[in-house]
């Protein structure tokens, strides 16, 4: 006969504490994204149909690559054919050049894996 065992409350919530104590370095901090996104503003904006050297950022998540109106993107980016959202942007913002060759972003990347969680956080605020 196989006993069922079952975990009290006590331990229930201790285990969870233990998880969330442990809690991966990816926890999202926005206000510290948006420290990163100084070294993109020189390049880009958030304002709605405001381009600069880059393209406005503001509706990116949601928005395939290549298709804001009025910006002249390299055949690299509006061939990609990628959906930003929390994922594609991350992996982009790690290498940008491996991510889609041949892009014009001279931007080297964000290889740290937190500082991307944060911007992410911050542009999912500001670029609605």
């Amino acid at each position: 006969m196989i006993k069922k065992r079952t975990l009290g409350l006590g331990t229930a919530l201790a285990l969870t504490l233990t998880v969330a104590a442990q809690a991966p370095a990816w926890a999202q901090d926005p206000a510290a994204g948006e420290t990163v996104f100084r070294q993109c503003m020189a390049c880009h904006t958030l304002q709605e149909g405001q381009n600069r050297v880059g393209p406005s950022l503001h509706g990116v998540f949601g928005r395939t690559s290549g298709a804001v109106e009025g910006f002249n993107y390299s055949d690299a980016m509006k061939n990609a054919g990628i959906v930003w959202d929390a994922e594609t942007i991350s992996a982009y913002l790690a290498n940008p050049r491996d991510y889609i060759p041949g892009n014009r972003m001279t931007f080297a990347g964000i290889p740290d894996e937190q500082r991307r969680v944060d911007l992410i956080a911050y542009l999912e605020q500001a670029t609605q």
